[in-house]
Protein backbone atom coordinates (compact mmCIF):
# COMPACT_ATOMS: atom_id res chain seq x y z
CA UNK A 1 0.00 0.00 0.00
CA UNK A 2 2.47 2.79 -1.24
CA UNK A 3 -0.26 5.55 -0.62
CA UNK A 4 -1.57 5.06 3.34
CA UNK A 5 -5.43 5.85 4.20
CA UNK A 6 -3.84 8.50 6.18
CA UNK A 7 -2.56 11.01 3.53
CA UNK A 8 -4.89 14.21 1.98
CA UNK A 9 -4.62 14.30 -1.55
CA UNK A 10 -5.95 17.70 -2.71
CA UNK A 11 -8.37 18.13 -5.67
CA UNK A 12 -6.21 16.98 -9.10
CA UNK A 13 -3.26 15.57 -7.58
CA UNK A 14 -1.43 13.64 -10.37
CA UNK A 15 0.25 10.44 -8.93
CA UNK A 16 1.60 8.73 -12.85
CA UNK A 17 2.65 5.19 -10.94
CA UNK A 18 0.66 4.81 -7.57
CA UNK A 19 2.28 1.61 -7.13
CA UNK A 20 6.02 3.39 -7.06
CA UNK A 21 5.73 6.24 -4.82
CA UNK A 22 5.75 5.85 -0.45
CA UNK A 23 3.10 8.43 0.88
CA UNK A 24 1.76 8.31 4.34
CA UNK A 25 0.35 10.58 6.79
CA UNK A 26 1.03 13.78 4.88
CA UNK A 27 -0.84 15.92 2.65
CA UNK A 28 -0.39 16.94 -0.93
CA UNK A 29 -2.53 20.41 -2.24
CA UNK A 30 -4.24 20.83 -5.56
CA UNK A 31 -2.99 20.28 -8.77
CA UNK A 32 0.55 18.85 -7.44
CA UNK A 33 2.11 16.33 -9.35
CA UNK A 34 4.47 13.65 -8.12
CA UNK A 35 7.21 11.36 -9.95
CA UNK A 36 8.19 7.70 -9.51
CA UNK A 37 10.04 7.43 -6.39
CA UNK A 38 9.06 9.90 -4.65
CA UNK A 39 9.15 9.52 -0.26
CA UNK A 40 6.68 11.92 1.91
CA UNK A 41 6.63 11.07 5.82
CA UNK A 42 4.19 11.65 8.25
CA UNK A 43 3.99 15.23 9.05
CA UNK A 44 5.23 16.48 5.75
CA UNK A 45 2.88 18.70 3.40
CA UNK A 46 3.19 19.61 0.04
CA UNK A 47 1.39 22.59 -1.44
CA UNK A 48 -0.72 23.28 -4.51
CA UNK A 49 0.41 22.97 -7.86
CA UNK A 50 4.11 21.77 -7.10
CA UNK A 51 6.29 19.57 -8.97
CA UNK A 52 7.85 16.79 -7.33
CA UNK A 53 10.52 15.05 -9.78
CA UNK A 54 11.02 11.53 -9.00
CA UNK A 55 13.35 9.36 -6.82
CA UNK A 56 12.91 12.55 -3.99
CA UNK A 57 12.74 12.06 -0.02
CA UNK A 58 10.93 14.13 1.91
CA UNK A 59 10.76 13.70 5.69
CA UNK A 60 8.93 14.58 8.44
CA UNK A 61 9.30 18.66 9.02
CA UNK A 62 9.21 19.68 5.71
CA UNK A 63 6.61 22.23 4.84
CA UNK A 64 6.78 23.04 1.17
CA UNK A 65 4.59 26.17 0.02
CA UNK A 66 2.26 26.28 -3.88
CA UNK A 67 4.19 26.35 -6.98
CA UNK A 68 7.37 24.94 -6.01
CA UNK A 69 9.23 22.61 -8.06
CA UNK A 70 11.32 19.67 -7.02
CA UNK A 71 13.97 18.60 -9.27
CA UNK A 72 15.12 14.16 -9.62
CA UNK A 73 16.53 13.15 -6.08
CA UNK A 74 16.24 15.61 -4.12
CA UNK A 75 17.14 15.01 -0.36
CA UNK A 76 15.94 16.48 2.74
CA UNK A 77 17.14 15.90 6.14
CA UNK A 78 15.04 16.60 9.39
CA UNK A 79 17.30 15.49 12.46
CA UNK A 80 20.90 17.72 13.16
CA UNK A 81 22.34 14.93 14.88
CA UNK A 82 21.49 11.52 13.52
CA UNK A 83 22.25 8.51 15.44
CA UNK A 84 21.28 4.89 15.45
CA UNK A 85 21.40 4.21 18.90
CA UNK A 86 21.30 6.03 22.21
CA UNK A 87 23.39 4.27 24.85
CA UNK A 88 23.38 1.07 22.73
CA UNK A 89 19.88 0.45 21.93
CA UNK A 90 18.19 1.76 19.10
CA UNK A 91 16.58 5.28 18.89
CA UNK A 92 13.35 6.00 19.31
CA UNK A 93 11.03 9.08 18.93
CA UNK A 94 12.07 10.10 22.04
CA UNK A 95 16.07 10.29 21.19
CA UNK A 96 15.60 12.74 18.56
CA UNK A 97 14.01 16.03 17.67
CA UNK A 98 12.46 16.85 14.27
CA UNK A 99 13.71 20.41 12.64
CA UNK A 100 11.62 22.13 10.67
CA UNK A 101 12.63 23.31 6.94
CA UNK A 102 10.27 25.69 4.92
CA UNK A 103 10.37 26.00 0.96
CA UNK A 104 8.57 29.24 0.33
CA UNK A 105 6.36 29.97 -2.48
CA UNK A 106 7.57 29.59 -5.98
CA UNK A 107 10.93 28.10 -5.35
CA UNK A 108 12.84 25.91 -7.71
CA UNK A 109 15.11 23.08 -6.23
CA UNK A 110 17.87 21.44 -8.68
CA UNK A 111 18.12 17.87 -9.38
CA UNK A 112 20.59 16.18 -5.95
CA UNK A 113 20.40 18.98 -4.21
CA UNK A 114 20.47 18.25 -0.31
CA UNK A 115 18.77 20.46 2.10
CA UNK A 116 19.89 20.22 5.84
CA UNK A 117 16.77 20.68 8.24
CA UNK A 118 16.18 23.60 10.14
CA UNK A 119 16.62 26.36 7.59
CA UNK A 120 14.19 28.33 5.33
CA UNK A 121 13.98 28.74 1.58
CA UNK A 122 12.96 31.89 0.61
CA UNK A 123 9.47 32.62 -1.90
CA UNK A 124 10.83 32.70 -5.52
CA UNK A 125 14.58 31.27 -5.08
CA UNK A 126 16.60 29.10 -6.81
CA UNK A 127 18.71 26.30 -5.25
CA UNK A 128 21.06 24.72 -8.31
CA UNK A 129 21.43 21.12 -9.24
CA UNK A 130 23.64 19.62 -6.96
CA UNK A 131 24.18 22.40 -3.86
CA UNK A 132 23.93 21.35 -0.21
CA UNK A 133 22.15 23.91 1.64
CA UNK A 134 23.16 24.40 4.77
CA UNK A 135 21.77 27.98 5.74
CA UNK A 136 18.74 30.05 4.88
CA UNK A 137 18.45 30.87 1.49
CA UNK A 138 16.72 34.45 0.89
CA UNK A 139 13.56 35.18 -1.34
CA UNK A 140 14.54 35.30 -5.01
CA UNK A 141 18.06 34.52 -4.21
CA UNK A 142 20.14 32.26 -6.53
CA UNK A 143 22.33 29.92 -4.66
CA UNK A 144 24.53 26.81 -6.09
CA UNK A 145 27.50 24.86 -4.55
CA UNK A 146 29.16 23.12 -1.55
CA UNK A 147 27.95 24.57 0.45
CA UNK A 148 25.41 26.60 -1.53
CA UNK A 149 26.32 30.37 -1.43
CA UNK A 150 24.42 33.12 -3.01
CA UNK A 151 25.52 33.82 -6.89
CA UNK A 152 26.18 37.07 -7.54
CA UNK A 153 23.94 38.41 -10.50
CA UNK A 154 24.39 41.29 -12.98
CA UNK A 155 22.09 43.93 -14.21
CA UNK A 156 20.26 41.76 -16.24
CA UNK A 157 19.23 39.41 -13.58
CA UNK A 158 21.73 36.52 -15.05
CA UNK A 159 24.32 34.84 -13.23
CA UNK A 160 27.35 37.02 -12.66
CA UNK A 161 30.32 34.51 -14.38
CA UNK A 162 33.17 36.95 -14.02
CA UNK A 163 31.87 37.46 -10.54
CA UNK A 164 31.79 33.83 -9.79
CA UNK A 165 35.32 33.14 -11.17
CA UNK A 166 37.04 36.56 -9.37
CA UNK A 167 35.63 35.26 -6.23
CA UNK A 168 36.21 31.48 -6.87
CA UNK A 169 32.72 30.80 -6.48
CA UNK A 170 32.58 29.16 -9.67
CA UNK A 171 30.95 25.53 -8.81
CA UNK A 172 30.06 23.72 -12.03
CA UNK A 173 26.39 23.42 -11.58
CA UNK A 174 23.31 23.98 -13.78
CA UNK A 175 21.59 26.44 -12.48
CA UNK A 176 17.58 26.27 -12.74
CA UNK A 177 15.29 29.00 -14.70
CA UNK A 178 18.50 30.72 -16.58
CA UNK A 179 18.57 27.97 -19.17
CA UNK A 180 21.77 27.36 -20.76
CA UNK A 181 23.65 31.05 -20.83
CA UNK A 182 22.94 31.83 -17.42
CA UNK A 183 26.95 31.84 -17.30
CA UNK A 184 27.51 34.13 -20.11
Amino acid sequence: MPIAKDVRLGRDVRILHPDLVNLYGCSVGDETRLGTFVEVQVGASIGARCKISSHTFICEGVSIEDEVFIGHGVMFTNDKYPRATTDGRPQGPADWTVEPTRVGKGASIGSNATILCGISIGDGATVGAGAVVTRDVPASAVVAGVPARIMPMSEEGRVDAQTMLRTGSESGVVLLRFGKDALS
